[in-house]
């Protein structure tokens, strides 16, 4: 079974949360309040990016 963890950057009010995943193929990200409506995979080395680029964002 799947574990799927809440960001700890989500919105307090829950209306922008976003979930993260160790999925075999990489990490798995989705939308909490749509959990059936798919998600994203990415490897650990474009995850790893995406971080680094969020951090930087203004």
């Amino acid at each position: 079974m799947t574990r799927w963890r809440k960001s700890s950057r989500s919105n307090t009010q829950g209306n922008e949360c976003v979930e993260a995943a160790s999925l075999s193929g990489g990490v798995g990200l989705r939308d909490s309040k749509a959990p059936d409506g798919g998600h994203l995979t990415l490897t650990p080395a474009a995850f790893a990016r995406l971080l680094t680029a969020l951090k930087h964002l203004p």
